[in-house]
């Protein structure tokens, strides 16, 4: 089964639920954190404007590089 590599780090096991979908580590679910991103097209939808962002599953540290320590998730 899949680990959470942050609780490992801190000598924790806990099962993973998820996967970052930016450096790909497995996270539990204290860990993991879902960010709407806004979709305008591009595959699998190459033509359709979205009303709302399509959820995706990110780690903090890749939440920290993208958007700055300073979001809120």
């Amino acid at each position: 089964m899949l680990k959470c590599y942050d609780c490992l780090e801190k000598s924790e096991d806990r099962e993973a639920v998820g996967v970052c979908i930016v450096c790909g580590k497995g996270l539990c679910l204290e860990h993991i954190k879902q960010v709407e991103f806004p979709m305008r097209g591009g595959y699998p939808l190459p033509r359709l404007n979205l009303r709302k962002g399509l959820p995706r599953m990110l780690c903090r540290q890749c939440i920290d590089s993208i958007f700055g320590e300073d979001i809120c998730v």
